[in-house]
């Protein structure tokens, strides 16, 4: 009888060895495919936004994130940004919200 009991504890500090480097074969595995699909392509997205802030200047038409239209008019030292909506409205936003460039001349066609 005590043959099958040492054969099965045998076979279970077995499994539970390989069982191990396969736990972290697997966790390996997840956080390689974490990085590719979710760190990495926001490192790059954050790459770009910081290229549009640093290349922003008077005059260029841009978007801000809650969807305004309008004219750089002022770019303070502080982060912040005078943005001329129309000829009689201005506001000051804070640089991180512009989300892209528009091309010149959008503005006076709508």
């Amino acid at each position: 009888m005590n043959i099958f009991f040492e054969n099965a504890n045998a076979a279970v500090s077995e499994s539970l060895d390989n069982n191990s480097y396969s736990l972290i074969f697997v966790l390996l595995t997840f956080l390689i495919i974490f990085y590719f699909f979710l760190f990495r392509p926001q490192q790059k997205k954050d790459k770009q936004h910081k290229i549009l802030m640093n290349s922003l200047s008077l005059g260029d038409e841009v978007m801000t994130k809650s969807g305004f239209l309008g004219r750089i008019s002022k770019i303070k030292e502080n982060g912040y940004i005078l943005l001329q909506l129309n000829d009689k409205t201005e506001v000051f936003i804070k640089k991180d919200f512009i989300v892209s460039l528009i091309p010149k001349g959008t503005l006076k066609s709508l």
